[in-house]
């Protein structure tokens, strides 16, 4: 079962989101929490696997919760769930820990897909934003192209692989069916390729692959 913990300050958006994830049947909603405080203490007794977290609410907000969340000893994967998409608040996000990004307008089979991706390992962006988000990095930044060709130096041209699908989008078992490896295999590659440039997640990774231009 994946645990998953859902903060958000409204409690109907909670038990809305309680009610679709546990009647996936592989998802268990082990904690709730009103504000990013509380969150932080819900996580620390209950160790869920994957939060679910609204960016505005009281006391402390979603961005600011991510942050603390990830200096846990057992960080949950963190899923940022908003009704606003502006580009400050992904880049935050991201740079703050999360692992995904969705709209609270997106359809319940969305969210289970996404809770199982980043469960697995993955990262799940909703479209639209993914669009947006690399623009925003590879556009106004053109400068930092040759930069980000010697940050991927240290990568192994198998690494460089990997690298190059995770910016593609695609997920651990399309990389393994696409370069021939297994699937633990890539998952080892993944986990080397963040070590070696320093990075928190597969999505800031993509990002940098985009960057160099790896991926137009």
């Amino acid at each position: 079962m994946i645990r998953v913990m859902v903060v958000d300050d409204e409690w109907m958006v909670r038990s809305m989101l309680r009610t679709i994830l546990e009647a996936a049947g592989d998802m268990s909603v082990v904690a709730e929490a009103p504000d990013g405080i509380s969150a932080v203490e819900e996580a620390e007794r209950h160790q869920p696997d994957v939060a679910l977290v609204d960016i505005r609410m009281p006391e402390s907000d979603g961005l600011a919760a991510t942050a603390r969340l990830q200096s846990l000893p057992r960080p949950p994967r963190v899923i940022v769930l908003t009704t606003f998409d502006l580009d400050e608040y992904v880049q935050t996000a991201l740079r703050n820990g999360a692992v995904g990004f969705l709209l609270k307008d997106s359809a319940g089979d969305d969210m289970i897909t996404a809770i199982r991706a980043v469960a697995a390992g993955d990262a799940m962006l909703a479209p639209s934003i993914t669009r947006r988000l690399l623009h925003t990095f590879t556009e106004r930044e053109p400068s930092r192209q040759a930069k980000a060709l010697e940050q991927l130096d240290v990568l192994t041209e198998k690494e460089r692989e990997v690298l190059v699908a995770l910016a593609e989008g695609l997920a651990n078992a399309d990389v393994a069916s696409r370069l021939y490896l297994s699937e633990a295999t890539v998952k080892t590659h993944v986990s080397r390729i963040l070590s070696k440039l320093k990075l928190t997640n597969r999505v800031q990774a993509a990002i940098l692959a985009h960057r160099a231009g790896l991926v137009s």
